[in-house]
Formats: C-alpha cells, sequence, structure tokens
C-alpha cells in the first residue's frame, strides 16, 4: 500500500475516525489504512492534538508519600521557612528529598499515547491525556490562525510597504489598484494588506479606506408604486421581465447599463453615465439639465460621430431606471428618419440593484465629486479627465487589470477605437490615477 500519496489537511471527519479507532482499540497501522494515510500522520496527530487534564494530587505534589509528609528545611537554604517542603513554591521539594518517588502514570508514552482506552479512566486522579475529534480541531484551528497574526516583516520591508501604500492611497487609489500593479513589490497578499492597516501597523488607517465606511440607510418613498408609474406606457415591452427574456437570446456583453448623477438637490448640470458589461468601460457625459432632450443630444452626438452602425453595434441593447429623463423613449431609440439606433430596457421600481454594475461605478465618481457639491464649475474636459482615471483604475474582479487595458487587449476593437477617438479616451499610467477631490483643485 502508498502510504505516501498526497493528502490535504486533516479534517473534522478525519479526526472523528481516528478517535473512534482509538476507542475500538485498533493500532494506528489499521486506522491509518482506512484513513489511508501513513502510520506516522496517526501518531503524530493524537500527540499533537490530545488534550492534557491535570491530576488532583495531594497539595499538588506526585510524591508517594506527600499526603503524610511533615518534612521542613529540606533544602536548607531559608531557616526561617515555616512551610512543609511538600507545599513550597519557591523550591521544587523533589530535587531535595531522596524519599522521592513519583505516583505518575506513564502508560500515554506509548501508543495510542491517551488514556482513552483505560479502564480506571473515569476513578483516574493522576495526570492523563485524552484524545477528542472537536477538541483537537479545534486546537489546530487555533494554532493556525495565532501563526497568521502579527506583521511579519522587516523594519526596512515594513517602511518600504508603509510609503508605497500610504502615498498611492492619499492619491485616492483603491487598494486593489496598488497591489494590482505592485503585487511583484508588495512582500504580502492583499488580505495582508488590509489586515496590516486595520491592526494599525501602517500610517493609513481605516478611515482613509473608503469602503470601511457605511452607507447611510435610503428614505422611503411616501407614494405608492402605483402614484410613482401610473403612466408606464414608456415601459411597454421594456420591463425587466422582457429584458431577462431577452438575455436568454442574446451576449449580455451586448449589454450597456445607463444613469444619471446629481450634484445637489438645484436646476443644474447632471452626469449621463454609461457602463459596457463587457469590459466595465464607463462613459461619462456633462449634460446642462436633467431634462430627456439632454439625454437625446448626448445620443445624437455619439451617433453623428460614429456613424449609425457603429452606433448599433456599441449600443444595441440599454438597461436604465425608470427616471424621467428617459420616459422618452421614441426619441431615444429612434433616429431622426424614424429608424431603430438602439433598445431600451427598464429596471424594476425600487430595483437598483438590477444594474449593479453602474451603480457600484458610480462611487468612483463620488471618490472626486462628493455629494452635495454642484456640477456646475465642470466642463467636459474636467468629466472626460475623471472618465479617465477611473478607467485606468485596476479591479481584482477584471484579473486585475483596468477597463482600458481590457479594452486595449481586445483585438476586435475597432468600433471601440471610433468611439476612444470620439471621446478622447487616454490611458492613464497606474501610478498616476488620481481618485481624490484635488483632481480639479481650481474647482473646489
Amino acid at each position: 500500500m502508498n502510504y505516501y500519496s498526497k493528502h490535504p489537511q486533516m479534517t473534522l471527519s478525519d479526526r472523528l475516525a481516528i478517535e473512534v479507532g482509538i476507542e475500538r482499540k485498533e493500532p494506528f497501522k489499521a486506522i491509518a489504512k482506512h484513513l489511508n494515510r501513513h502510520p506516522s500522520s496517526i501518531a503524530h496527530e493524537v500527540k499533537e492534538n490530545r488534550t492534557f487534564i491535570r491530576g488532583s494530587y495531594p497539595g499538588g505534589n506526585d510524591c508517594r508519600f506527600a499526603r503524610q509528609c511533615a518534612v521542613q528545611h529540606i533544602c536548607s537554604l531559608d531557616d526561617f521557612c515555616n512551610y512543609r517542603c511538600k507545599l513550597c513554591r519557591v523550591h521544587n521539594c523533589h530535587d531535595y528529598c531522596e524519599r522521592y518517588i513519583s505516583i505518575k502514570c506513564y502508560k500515554w508514552e506509548s501508543p495510542p499515547y491517551v488514556c482513552n482506552t483505560c479502564d480506571q479512566k473515569k476513578l483516574c486522579w493522576k495526570d492523563k491525556y485524552i484524545y477528542t475529534a472537536q477538541y483537537a480541531d479545534a486546537a489546530v484551528k487555533r494554532r493556525r490562525s495565532e501563526s497568521r497574526q502579527g506583521i511579519r516583516l522587516d523594519e526596512r520591508d515594513k517602511k518600504f510597504l508603509d510609503d508605497l501604500i500610504t502615498k498611492l492611497v492619499r492619491k485616492g487609489q483603491p487598494l486593489s489598484h496598488i497591489y494590482a500593479e505592485h503585487e511583484d513589490e508588495i512582500p504580502v497578499s492583499l488580505r495582508s494588506l488590509y489586515n496590516y492597516i486595520d491592526a494599525g501597523e501602517l500610517t493609513i488607517k481605516n478611515i482613509d479606506l473608503r469602503r470601511k465606511t457605511g452607507y447611510k440607510q435610503r428614505r422611503k418613498n411616501k407614494q405608492s408604486v402605483s402614484e410613482r408609474f401610473a403612466n408606464q406606457e414608456y415601459r411597454q415591452c421594456r420591463t425587466y421581465d422582457d429584458f431577462e427574456l431577452l438575455m436568454k437570446l442574446v451576449d449580455d456583453d451586448l449589454v450597456l447599463e445607463m444613469d444619471t448623477v446629481k450634484g445637489v438637490r438645484e436646476k443644474g448640470k447632471r452626469l449621463l453615465t454609461m457602463i459596457f458589461r463587457k469590459n466595465s468601460v464607463m462613459l461619462l457625459f456633462l449634460m446642462p439639465d436633467g431634462k430627456a432632450a439632454s439625454v437625446k443630444r448626448v445620443f445624437d452626438y455619439l451617433e453623428s460621430g460614429l456613424g449609425l452602425e457603429v452606433f448599433r453595434r456599441l449600443f444595441p441593447y440599454i438597461l436604465t431606471d425608470n427616471g424621467g429623463e428617459f420616459k422618452k423613449v421614441d426619441q431615444l431609440e429612434l433616429t431622426e428618419t424614424y429608424e431603430y439606433r438602439t433598445h431600451l430596457y427598464y429596471c424594476d421600481s425600487m430595483a437598483s440593484w438590477q444594474k449593479p454594475h453602474i451603480e457600484k461605478n458610480h462611487e468612483y465618481i463620488r471618490y472626486v465629486i462628493p455629494k452635495k457639491r454642484s456640477l456646475n464649475p465642470y466642463t467636459q474636459e474636467d468629466i472626460t479627465l475623471l472618465m479617465n482615471h477611473i478607467n485606468s483604475t485596476k479591479r481584482p474582479g477584471l484579473g486585475n487589470k483596468s477597463p482600458y487595458e481590457l479594452l486595449l487587449e481586445d483585438e476586435n476593437n475597432e468600433d471601440f477605437m471610433l468611439l476612444w477617438q470620439l471621446l478622447k479616451m487616454d490611458l492613464i499610467p497606474p501610478d498616476e490615477v488620481h481618485l481624490m477631490p484635488d483632481l480639479f483643485k481650481f474647482k473646489l
């Protein structure tokens, strides 16, 4: 039998089998054969993870004569000591007494190395070892956890890591982006990096990480669904149920998600946002207001700049919410000559999770333009710069690559290259990605 085949670490079920085998008085070789492991592995498991139970000796002394012993001053080191030597906690009387005879049991020094099968186990008051699968499994998990605690870097590596992470985080870069770009230089994993920050080992703290902050609880709209969506003609054949039926026929990569972003509760500029599910590239357009006519102008601009056929290939299906700016569906779907250029679908009410990609990416916008800040001072050039920094951010969900990198690596991206030129897209070097409000210092 080949005992030396590779095996994963022992599980609780393996330890239960060992416990049962010991209770049945099976030798380690039989237990090992059942688990397809080497007998020495079973012996090591028992000795390492057995539970020690201290005996109850008279006065804590395991000498045969401890119960009746009244000897004093056996060590001859302190003539003024009034304690009996068997009770001394300063000196061990076993080292000085010639009459010392231990009554400890040492059966556990030989296989099975535990007292599970001893007939006197319940009445025994001596030191003993017991193997219990649950306690053994808990002990292993505790040791494994403790072995991974604390920082395991020397001062030089720690200083290098601290300087690198602090400089880039203060630019607003997410840790995932930093790690994706500097994985070869960072001597720890991304999870360890979070743990070091959480433990206060680096200059930056949890408060510097945006994802550590919570979200405010959303206020419920007092209007009923029927009141808010009394006129739903625009949703006919364009509901989320219709969209799910469509997804059974077409590829998910053909879908875009669309939404708008407000600055403050005032009349003024708005952001129109779109994201390609295929590569997570997000487009940002600054509109003078949040009206349907402004959204239509963006669509007309893209159609005229790309051509109708390219527009159809890039924007075939768009999923959006029920905002008033998207309700004039005919103006958005049709060209001036009443030809279809795209197809719109609408999420259910109060179901922003149905377009998760665009909702998640709005977080990057808020890094640079916080809520309650007006969009009026910004220009389209500013928004294009912000778009380039967001799309140059590496992300774990994209294989530690940025959306722009995925776009440029795609061999069949001729249509996207036209969009790249039209919108003046530009890949930002990883270490120059800046996602903090001071990206637009003059706009603060």
